[in-house]
């Protein structure tokens, strides 16, 4: 199986992979203690952790963290996240199960790491493993064969070190239970809410907001900023300036000629009765003769996708069987075979596939296409021209880039070549220059250059820049005047605040000398509200997800009807207090009892490792060089 997929093997952008191969940890080796010093991280126990094992690392976490974040991701979130430091935590953690599973003699033969990549989806087509898909992905990013099936093997190799740690891991039905109890719980509450915007007539005096001030300082801060020159080069500017000949059209068409081929494509409805792949020959031929079944009604002359919609067991089923055009090499070759074997307007006999039953109905056979030179001429002479603009605006930005590194002002350079040159108002790292298309990435890229220096250029992907830092504004802290209305609604608000904690106060302490809800709040002009029964992770009624309000309201009873403090929760404070509490019925846990088992074994398995992962990191040698974040 591996030599096939070597013979037939490639990949696509590393984050794809990373999200749709289901690995144990980051795919990055471990190598033996073979290297020089200057290229290691770390050594642990007797193998080092490369400098391009964790740069790998890294840049995947932050690649991760891009995905969620966005254009948010700056130096203060990737400290915040400690980054650098979960890149070196995961390697130390992988060497250290690759070598206790070498220890325990723990091995993957080539057929279970086999099998493991033709279970991967990512590797499939309608859900079989697709020789040329797995080339096509592993080529694209520079993964080899090897690389990637080393990768795995370490993969499957800690999954079956977690197995045998966590082995003799068991949940009992009392454990279970104990748990369906504690998270089915309801309790129903009183309670009264005072937001701080809700008080009024807070004047600070000047004396007030000036201490505020000085005290606050540093919240004030401004932004460091920076404001530079620049050259754009537009490709546009630049179309006028190329031609493409008829020679050049007619050598594009004929040096790309998979560009402007169209296959044959089908556009068709099916049914699918499944038929699981290890089912009897009994099953087999009951699913056959359901379909039977169906087809007489289609051959009837009944709707087809009325038909699918009722007797489909497919995906497509609340979509009449539709599966929109598709080319041969998208379906599975047995479907294809028929699918493209017909007349549109044919219903198929019932044709198997390892999915099942199926019978197709084609809509429309669209013939294999190639376009003319003449219906290409119009697109091939704009894209001739698009790439040729592109690269002389290219080469002039180079030029320029030269001149500069070779001592020549911007000013000047742009001056010779009567190009315009422009120079930005003041802006933060955080926002970028207005008007620009790609503030942020323009911003990133002036940030990093000292005074008076020229940028290398930057492709920002409306056309190319060189930019020189002119004037830099280190972050200060401004004149009071300059900010006296902020600090003025900030102390404003923070009054409220303690005027609203201070009130609820008061009323809790009245409702504890034994106060009704209704009557204490009646004086703070407030209206008791009741949020009916809850769980403890539920979002509770009228309030929100406030998992501390939750956790504290389950600690209430007739005997302890009030938590001893307001709470403070998200839209302001909070009196609470019990009213009733009920117990889960246990015909609801005897239902998802083997779910609850499954995840509270998870729990504990996940656990398990940790502990052990402790245990023999205090027991390893784990030397981290100097420079690098340390476990």
């Amino acid at each position: 199986m591996l030599s096939i997929m070597r013979k037939h093997a490639s990949s696509w952008i590393i984050k794809f992979l990373l999200a749709a191969i289901i690995v144990v940890f980051i795919p990055w080796g471990v190598q033996r203690y073979t290297s020089g010093r200057s290229s290691r991280v770390a050594v642990v126990n007797d193998s080092i952790i490369t400098l391009d094992d964790y740069r790998n690392t890294y840049t995947n976490l932050l690649e991760q963290v891009r995905q969620s974040f966005g254009n948010n991701v700056n130096d203060e979130l990737i400290q915040t996240l400690q980054l650098p430091k979960r890149a070196l935590d995961q390697l130390v953690d992988r060497a250290l199960m690759l070598q206790a599973a070498e220890k325990l003699k723990i091995q993957v033969s080539d057929e279970e790491l086999a099998q493991a990549i033709r279970d991967i989806g990512a590797f499939q087509t309608a859900g079989v493993f697709d020789n040329q898909l797995y080339l096509n992905m592993l080529s694209r990013t520079q993964l080899s064969p090897e690389t990637f099936e080393n990768q795995q093997r370490e993969a499957i190799t800690i999954n079956k070190l977690q197995d045998f740690i966590s082995g003799n891991i068991k949940v009992s039905d009392i454990e279970a239970r104990q748990w369906y109890k504690w998270n089915n719980a309801e309790v129903d509450i009183d309670y009264v809410l005072l937001e701080p915007q809700q008080v009024k007539k807070i004047k600070p005096t000047a004396d007030e907001i000036q201490a505020y001030f000085e005290a606050h300082k540093e919240t004030y801060k401004t932004d460091p900023e920076i404001k530079v020159r620049y050259l754009y080069l537009n490709p546009e500017d630049y179309v006028a300036k190329v031609t493409a000949s008829e020679e050049d059209i007619s050598d594009y068409y004929e040096s790309n000629p998979e560009q402007f081929k169209s296959p044959q494509t089908v556009q068709a409805r099916h049914i699918l009765i499944k038929v699981d792949q290890n089912a009897t020959p009994e099953q087999v031929e009951d699913a056959r003769q359901r379909i039977e079944d169906v087809l007489k009604l289609a051959k009837a002359g009944q709707d087809f996708a009325e038909l699918a919609r009722q007797h489909s067991e497919g995906p497509t089923k609340t979509k009449g069987g539709e599966l929109g055009t598709f080319r041969r090499q998208d379906m599975v070759k047995p479907f294809s075979d028929k699918a493209f074997s017909m007349q549109a307007g044919q219903i198929s006999e019932p044709v198997r596939t390892q999915f099942g039953w199926h019978i197709i109905k084609v809509e429309q056979v669209n013939p294999a296409i190639t376009r003319t030179l003449d219906e290409a001429r119009t697109e091939i002479e704009g894209k001739l021209k698009a790439d040729r603009s592109r690269n002389l605006a290219y080469d002039e930005a180079e030029a320029v880039f030269d001149a500069a590194f070779d001592g020549q002002q911007l000013t000047d350079l742009a001056k010779e070549r009567e190009l315009k040159i422009r120079t930005t108002e003041f802006f933060t790292r955080k926002k970028g220059p207005q008007g620009n298309k790609n503030a942020t990435q323009f911003a990133a890229a002036a940030y990093k250059l000292p005074l008076n220096e020229v940028s290398e250029i930057q492709d920002l992907g409306d056309g190319y820049y060189l930019i020189e830092a002119v004037e830099k504004r280190p972050a200060q802290i401004p004149e009071l005047k300059k900010v006296e209305s902020v600090v003025k609604k900030d102390l404003i608000r923070e009054k409220q605040d303690a005027e609203a904690l201070r009130q609820t106060q008061s009323i809790l302490t009245e409702l504890k000398g034994a106060g009704s809800f209704a009557t204490v709040a009646g004086k703070f002009n407030l209206t008791p509200q009741t949020t009916g029964f809850f769980k403890r992770n539920d979002s509770i009624p009228g309030i929100g997800y406030e998992p501390d309000i939750a956790r504290l309201a389950f600690k209430l009873s007739e005997s302890n009807k009030f938590h001893e403090n307001a709470i403070k929760g998200q839209k302001g404070y909070f009196v609470i207090g019990f009213r009733e509490r009920q117990e889960p019925s246990l015909e609801g846990f005897e239902k998802d009892k083997t779910d609850i088992k499954a995840r509270l074994l998870q729990q504990k398995t996940f656990k398990t490792v940790e502990s052990w992962l402790t245990r023999v990191k205090d027991e390893s040698e784990i030397v981290i060089e100097d420079g690098f974040w340390k476990s």
